[in-house]
């Protein structure tokens, strides 16, 4: 079943003084590649440096749902998917995510990122669904960014987690990939956002990816060999306001 997409304006929001958000996370697929540490470096702003697990920098795939984005304590809440390429950094404020582009089946929230804090991110037009029968989790994902002014994107994969679910080990790649509470995002200046959560429960994963430009789209050549797949497990999340660095 497809998913529903509604609107929403997750930086207007400003409840109980802190702007807090609530909402859940799913269908989560995380592509990671292993680059070399320059690659990124030359593509970071001045205040941020490239974070290395065993020597290697990592671009990242990860397509999801907001699921139910609501203020704090609000009964009811609106989704939509996004889809961004991200990397691994070390910032003012720690260790964190950094966005290159997030695409999003929002126009509300898309427009008002950019118009705020000139944030990459991009309108486009999503679709998840559910494949396959009987006990089948296969998901497919897709991606066509129709954002004006911009390079064009596409993406279209279906994955399904296999395997049992776990945590990941302190200090493991997985847990250097995935275990993140902040990010940071290079606009008319740098911002940094922060999230809670309890620990991913990921599943090893299938993945036949039939497209992904997103690359391409932000000046890298396709990273050579095969990516680390994974698939995430619901979580709900809490997100504050994005604040100047």
């Amino acid at each position: 079943m497809a998913v529903r997409v509604l609107s929403v304006d997750p930086f207007s929001i400003d409840m109980f003084g802190r702007r807090w958000l609530e909402m859940t996370w799913r269908d989560g697929l995380f592509l990671h590649w292993a680059v070399a540490p320059e690659t990124i470096t030359e593509t970071l702003p001045d205040s941020l440096s490239v974070a290395t697990h065993d020597g290697n920098a990592y671009l990242g795939v990860v397509a999801f749902v907001m699921d139910d984005i609501r203020p704090r304590g609000a009964p009811l809440g609106l989704s939509f998917p996004e889809l961004n390429l991200r990397t691994y950094v070390v910032g003012p404020n720690g260790p964190g995510v950094y966005f290159y582009n997030l695409d999003a089946d929002d126009r509300l929230g898309v427009s008002v990122a950019r118009r705020l804090f000139a944030l990459p991110y991009y309108r486009a037009v999503m679709d998840v669904t559910r494949t396959g029968d009987g006990d089948s989790n296969a998901i497919r994902f897709t991606s066509r960014r129709t954002h004006a002014g911009v390079p064009p994107a596409q993406f279209d994969a279906t994955y399904e987690p296999t395997g049992e679910s776990f945590t990941s080990d302190p200090g493991s790649l997985d847990a250097f990939l995935l275990e993140n509470y902040r990010f940071y995002a290079d606009g008319n200046r740098l911002y940094c956002g922060e999230i809670g959560h309890d620990p991913w429960r990921l599943r090893e994963a299938t993945a036949d990816v039939r497209t992904n430009t997103l690359f391409e789209a932000n000046g890298f050549d396709h990273p050579e060999g095969d990516p680390l797949v994974r698939y995430a497990e619901p979580i709900d999340v809490s997100a504050d306001r994005i604040r100047r660095v």
